[in-house]
């Protein structure tokens, strides 16, 4: 079953964020196969991102942990706290995944 990782940057941490940003998205592109889903969270009017959004294929809460441990965000200290938990699939693209036939 997949878990989510939900990341809120330190306070004040934009100029961080964006220098982390390439190493960032190459992991993530390496990563690829296990990632449902991922993302920043912005602000309302989509202009500064204060932490992000993960959800992926893994197995054990020890493999989220190391996954998210490795990510440059994380290396780089921009992050203030980090939530795993596991997470149930119940919609993807707009389609309920929990009917069966």
């Amino acid at each position: 079953m997949p878990f989510m990782i939900e990341t809120y940057d330190k306070p004040e941490a934009g100029d961080l964020r964006l220098r982390l940003r390439p190493a960032h998205l190459d992991y993530l592109e390496a990563n690829r196969h296990l990632l449902l889903a991922c993302g920043a969270k912005l602000s309302d009017d989509g202009q500064a991102a204060s932490g992000g959004l993960y959800l992926v294929a893994l197995e054990t809460h020890a493999e989220a942990e190391a996954f998210i441990a490795a990510d440059p965000f994380h290396r780089g200290n921009l992050f203030d706290r980090v939530f795993i938990t596991r997470w149930r699939q119940a919609y993807l693209d707009r389609r309920n995944t929990l009917e069966k036939g």
